[in-house]
């Protein structure tokens, strides 16, 4: 089938890379002419475990090819709508303005029937309004079909999840259009996976509903862990005793630093605007609830690293162990590590930020801090380290080693990534967010 993928961002770019590997012939468009570039050579222009294996396959093999003019796209059966929906700048509603730039563009193109297929993360209602100004522009009028569905990519493994994912949702209007979009994933459905198909309006819910619950979870064991620490309790054996419950398990019960990076805080915060917008505002206060102590834990590990190192931030040099919002990605969208980092920073802190892949992202992002490539010149001199992403490379680093490094031995464990008993017993003073 001729399919078309409107953005190659993250999204955009893995699900093409997955849709030339289904046998499809597509082209991804985008108006970042460096990033088509890139695409263009067979890699991606962000790291994504065995994207690069894909986009070279797909690329070599001649069925994925990228361009920077919308016309490119003109024959496709299906067009795959995958745009950025930031936070708008003034509010905590999406911008959509990518997406309608998009629609009004592509509209006089679609002479023929055809399905256009929503997967961007939209505010519930937009599709229909989509169909409508497509149909109204068109030359192909009511042949222009509109679906949505939905993903449910996890950085670091976005690859996995296109190949091998949990369920398929399908919102349509028609069953033309479901028959197309039962042709597009003909492999998947033939090796069993869950089908969902339904209404254009729930189909947009899922992605948003789906990260306003995780976000509610994180929140809700990061209260725990206040609590925790308040009580003289332990929240990693107490999200432990919860995870045997199976009507709770134990997925999304990390206690720390809390959640950031491109989807979950955007998402909530849009999810919300748009429930008050329908007229359900008294209900969102959850929700508003779980932004808050999610943002609460980035001041909560200002409040500690400042305790640690004595009460005054002044002068005080500290190692940054992390930039990255999660680790196994070099993604830095609002990401909790460098929110820290630039708060300790205006507070007067000698901030030096360590990442083993987003330093080049971090810097961008907030060229003001201080960044080091090597990990012991990062640590050298420090009066206190703080682990801000958990990645492996840090939970292995060996304490009696670093001794020697810094000035004083003094650590902040933000997202229980160290064995914090191995610490003390080697001298150091250890706080632990939750302990």
């Amino acid at each position: 089938m001729r399919v078309s993928v409107l953005g190659t961002g993250y999204l955009g770019a893995t699900h093409a890379a997955c849709l030339a590997a289904w046998g499809h012939d597509v082209v991804g468009v985008d108006s970042n002419a460096e990033r088509i570039a890139t695409l263009s050579t067979g890699r991606a222009p962000f790291r994504e475990p065995g994207l690069d294996r894909l986009l070279g396959a797909g690329v070599s093999s001649g069925r994925l090819r990228f361009a920077t003019a919308l016309d490119s796209a003109r024959d496709a059966d299906v067009h795959f709508v995958c745009v950025g929906t930031p936070q708008c700048a003034d509010n905590h509603a999406a911008d959509l303005s990518a997406l309608w730039g998009l629609v009004d563009e592509l509209a006089p193109m679609l002479d023929r029937s055809c399905v256009v297929v929503g997967k961007s993360t939209v505010p519930v209602g937009t599709a229909t309004k989509v169909g409508e100004r497509l149909r109204r522009s068109a030359p192909a009028g009511d042949g222009v079909e509109v679906a949505w569905n939905p993903e449910f990519l996890r950085e670091g493994c976005a690859v996995e999840d296109s190949l091998h994912p949990d369920r398929l949702v399908l919102g349509v209007e028609t069953d033309t259009a479901q028959l197309r979009l039962r042709e597009v994933y003909a492999g998947l459905l033939a090796d069993g996976v869950p089908l969902v198909v339904t209404d254009l309006a729930t189909a947009e819910l899922a992605k948003v509903a789906a990260n306003t619950m995780l976000a509610a979870r994180i929140s809700l064991v990061n209260l725990l862990a206040e609590v925790c620490e308040a009580a003289n309790a332990d929240v990693a054996d107490l999200a432990t005793i919860l995870g045997y419950d199976e009507r709770i398990g134990s997925s999304f019960l990390s206690p720390g630093l809390g959640f950031g990076g491109g989807c979950l805080p955007k998402d909530i915060r849009a999810f919300v605007a748009r429930a008050e917008e329908l007229g359900v505002s008294r209900s969102t206060d959850l929700v508003h609830a779980v932004d808050d102590v999610n943002m609460r834990q980035r001041v909560r590990a200002v409040e500690k690293t400042t305790d640690l190192v004595g009460g005054d931030l002044r002068g005080r040099r500290l190692c940054l162990l992390g930039a990255a919002f999660k680790a196994g990605s070099d993604d830095v969208r609002d990401s909790p590590a460098l929110d820290v980092a630039s708060r300790l920073h205006r507070g007067d802190a000698d901030v030096v930020v360590h990442d083993p892949l987003a330093l080049a992202n971090a810097r961008r992002a907030h060229p003001e801090l201080q960044y080091e490539p090597d990990l012991a010149t990062a640590c050298a001199g420090a009066d206190a380290i703080v682990v801000l992403t958990d990645w492996d490379d840090y939970s292995a680093l060996d304490p009696v080693a670093l001794s020697a490094v810094v000035r004083q031995p003094r650590v902040l464990d933000a997202r229980l990534a160290l064995d914090a008993e191995k610490w003390r017993a080697a001298g150091w003073d250890v706080s632990v967010m939750g302990r």
